[in-house]
């Protein structure tokens, strides 16, 4: 299986911009740029797709670990906080921090933990990344 996008830049790095797209059409040449990625101007940037893509990622793969296990959840909601920092060797990924809520019928809290924790090292975004990945993950009623 493979997926795929492509960006386009022109010009310079802070006075340049760039579109991205990918194959299935969601995004069709969405506009992002110097400052929409380090200035904090509204606007897409790569990070913010990695943090959705993780968010997303994540969310079924706790579905997929509560699912196996006879516990279908009802909702999950994860909401992912990348972090990005400026070293010696330049911008780098350092963290991304997971807050999940989920609504499982049936499960205790322990239980959505230890599912949690699992779908965490198992899902293939978690894997990519070599950031600190840290999570808070609650069971709601």
């Amino acid at each position: 299986m493979q997926r795929k996008a492509s960006a386009v830049w022109k010009g310079g790095l802070k006075d340049g911009k760039g579109v991205i797209s990918s194959a299935s059409g969601i995004l069709n040449n969405t506009p992002y740029s110097f400052s929409t990625r380090f200035e904090n101007v509204p606007g897409t940037n790569p990070e913010e797709l990695i943090a959705a893509a993780h968010a997303a990622c994540f969310s079924m793969a706790l579905s997929a670990q509560l699912s196996g296990a006879n516990l279908p959840p009802a909702s999950i909601e994860t909401a992912a906080t990348l972090t990005m920092e400026k070293q010696e060797a330049g911008w780098t990924i350092t963290a991304v921090h997971l807050d999940v809520v989920g609504r499982v019928p049936g499960a205790d809290a322990a239980t959505f933990q230890k599912f949690a924790e699992a779908a965490e090292k198992g899902c293939p975004v978690s894997k990519v990344l070599k950031a600190d990945i840290s999570m808070n993950a609650k069971l709601e009623g």
